[in-house]
């Protein structure tokens, strides 16, 4: 029975509070993507039972309910004719659901906004460092050769400058011109004022000025009293001038006429925020963030260690919620001490943490009886491996809660053994195994990872019992089914094959069974997972139907069967098709992709087209999509399987 999209549309807007309840509503390929605006209002139970709607969940302050390809852009009409809405692009919807976050939510991920970017540089100025000492020891003089100067001036050159960095991306983050934040950054950095290292130095202070009271000459600009130093090594200063430059150049475009706005706004947005940097931002902003970094400085190393532990402890709960870009400010600004010379004593506790979370991660997986857990919990624990948590934390520790509660037992203990035994490093954005490049000592870095590890695991394998509904459980069936498919069948087949190039590469990768077991072949080339590994909860969980997904080495999908085009989006990184057979297969290529609005994506089909078996759909950018932070894997699954007695990946 067709479904009745209007009726869907309906029971939604009821379940939801309304149009009014609305702030923003978009679709993807298969799913109604919301923000709502109060979410005491939802009747979740009540969405998730609505003919149609094959799944719920909340993402990035989205409310997200999975209709289906070919579907949901009918329900998205309906819905729209319902409610009054405005249809919103994809990028609407995710600003508006920003908007909806929390305060404090929402200066945290502008934080990780600014910080994340400007990461590589610091991380390799650290690697530089690094190769600089070990030449040092290995090569003796080498610290007075023309080599160490040069490798010397990049190795700085990040922290040196690290206000005009932040500036730059602070200003991209707030819609601020960026190079009026990089202009921001170099005057807080003007060699006419004392480098910010040298103003506790009286010998400095009487060298630079001329004086010889060893105190800053002061700028008396109406009643403020302004000391001629730089904010070398500063970064939250910079951070909030450059939010404030961004209000003060809004504020200014709206009001001053087009015709002298080229000029006008640009002078009075940097009078103003110089003027408010240098008199209240600055001197306030700047002994505060001294505070800050004094009392984190100082709790690493309190009491044997005991304040390492404690940050060890809850760091993975700040990674849950989403707070640990944080303390991106504190690694900074120890680094900027000393000249630009400090060392990162915070990398080894959030190393030891992620260390400790994979630890535990990889115990589920090597200790459950159950095939899709451990399909989903040893790649997780070996991205943790790398530092990346994010899919071992959500997709099993946090799921278990006793692991995740081991893993920070372990990454406590590890962080406190850490700080006895001084480990730090030359840089951060990276923990776990990558952290090599960057730590002083790779043995004590070796020891403080072993001993996470080491407690973390062995925690999580004694407690950890999979669910009872779920041990052996009997529908858990083999990936593979006895091949039972007539001669007749297997001739259409190779028939098939034999007249597409592209497909003499393309394996089996999923089989259906009804009357016969068919086999339907990879779309495209590259290393196959089940569904339940897809790094997306609504492909993972089946709600979308069963399949595979693909990790590619080329960039173009063709179709696996002779069959008709049901659904292209618009963005153009996913098509459904119908086959003769009775499948509706979904190819949808990356996770998230949606966000890049076609994008490095080029599809050649459109509804309702015929196509055969070989014939090319869509091609696309892996760099592109890389560039863009998202995964390019390729989604295969069969959105009709419910109408199969069985549909199993073939991932062998």
């Amino acid at each position: 029975m067709a479904l009745d999209y209007r009726k869907c549309a309906e029971e939604i807007a009821a379940n939801i509070g309304g149009g009014e309840n609305v702030v923003s509503a978009a679709h993807c390929a298969t799913r109604l993507r919301l923000v709502i605006a109060d979410n005491d209002k939802l009747n979740k139970k009540a969405l998730e039972d609505i003919d149609g709607v094959q799944g719920m969940f909340e993402s990035g302050g989205q409310l997200q309910l999975i209709i289906g390809t070919g579907t949901v852009n009918k329900v998205y009409d309906e819905f729209l004719a319902v409610t009054g809405a405005s249809a919103a692009s994809k990028e609407d919807v995710k600003a508006a659901a920003a908007a909806q976050a929390p305060l404090w939510r929402r200066i945290i991920k502008a934080l990780g906004d600014v910080f994340v970017p400007i990461l590589p540089a610091i991380v390799s100025c650290g690697l530089m460092m690094g190769l600089m000492e070990a030449l040092s020891n290995a090569i003796p003089g080498f610290g007075d050769t023309d080599w160490y100067g040069f490798l010397h001036l990049i190795a700085v050159a990040a922290i040196a400058y690290l206000p005009i960095l932040v500036g730059i991306s602070a200003a991209r983050v707030f819609g601020a011109n960026i190079f009026l934040g990089a202009t921001l950054g170099i005057a807080m950095l003007d060699p006419s004022l004392l480098n910010a290292w040298n103003v506790g130095s009286p010998d400095a202070i009487n060298a630079f000025f001329g004086v010889t009271d060893g105190k800053i000459p002061t700028w008396d600009i109406l009643f403020f009293h302004v000391q001629r130093h730089g904010y070398q090594g500063h970064i939250i200063p910079v951070i909030i001038a450059v939010f404030i430059m961004a209000q003060i150049e809004t504020w200014l475009h709206k009001h001053v006429p087009e015709m002298i706005d080229l000029f006008v706004t640009p002078l009075c947005t940097i009078l103003a925020t110089y003027f408010l940097t240098f008199t209240i931002i600055g001197p306030i902003f700047s002994a505060l963030e001294t505070v800050i970094l004094s009392f984190f400085s100082a709790l690493v190393t309190v009491g044997f260690g005991i304040g390492a532990l404690a940050c060890g402890a809850i760091y993975p709960f700040t990674v849950v919620m989403g707070l640990h870009h944080m303390f991106n400010i504190i690694e900074l600004g120890m680094l900027a001490q000393d000249g630009g010379n400090g060392l990162n004593t915070w990398m080894p506790i959030a190393s030891s943490a992620n260390f400790a979370q994979f630890a535990a991660c990889l115990a589920v997986g090597i200790k459950s009886h159950r095939t899709k857990t451990k399909a989903i919990a040893v790649p997780a624990s070996m991205s943790a491996a790398l530092g990346i948590t994010e899919p071992a934390i959500f997709g099993v520790n946090l799921r278990y809660l006793k692991p995740l509660v081991c893993g920070s037992i372990g990454g406590a203990i590890g962080a406190m053994s850490g700080s006895i035994m001084g480990v730090a490093a030359r840089a951060n954005g990276v923990t776990g195994i990558p952290g090599y490049l960057i730590v002083t000592n790779p043995v004590t870095y070796t020891i403080m990872l072993a001993i996470a590890f080491g407690v973390a695991f062995a925690l999580a394998f004694i407690t950890h019992k999979d669910e009872e509904d779920e041990t052996a459980a009997p529908d858990e069936r083999a990936v593979e089914v006895e091949e039972n498919v007539p001669n007749e069948t297997k001739k259409a087949a190779e028939q098939a094959a034999a007249k597409a190039v592209e497909l003499d590469k393309l394996a089996p990768v999923i089989k259906a069974s009804k009357s016969t077991n068919l086999e339907i072949v990879a779309p495209i080339t590259g290393e196959v997972v089940d569904y339940t590994e897809i790094p997306d909860g609504a492909f993972a969980s089946g709600a979308l139907g069963n399949g595979v997904g693909i990790k590619p080495d080329t960039e173009t999908v063709v179709s696996p069967f002779d069959g008709e085009i049901v659904s292209v989006v618009d963005s153009k990184h996913a098509v459904g098709i119908a086959g003769e057979n009775g499948v509706e297969l979904l190819i949808h290529v990356g996770i998230d992709t949606v966000q890049m609005n076609g994008d490095g994506f080029e599809c050649y089909v459109g509804m309702g087209d015929k196509v055969k078996k070989g014939d090319k759909l869509v091609s696309f950018s892996r760099d592109k999509i890389a560039a863009a932070g998202y995964s390019d894997m390729v989604v295969v699954l069969v959105t009709n399987s419910f109408e199969f007695d069985e549909v199993a990946s073939i991932t062998k």
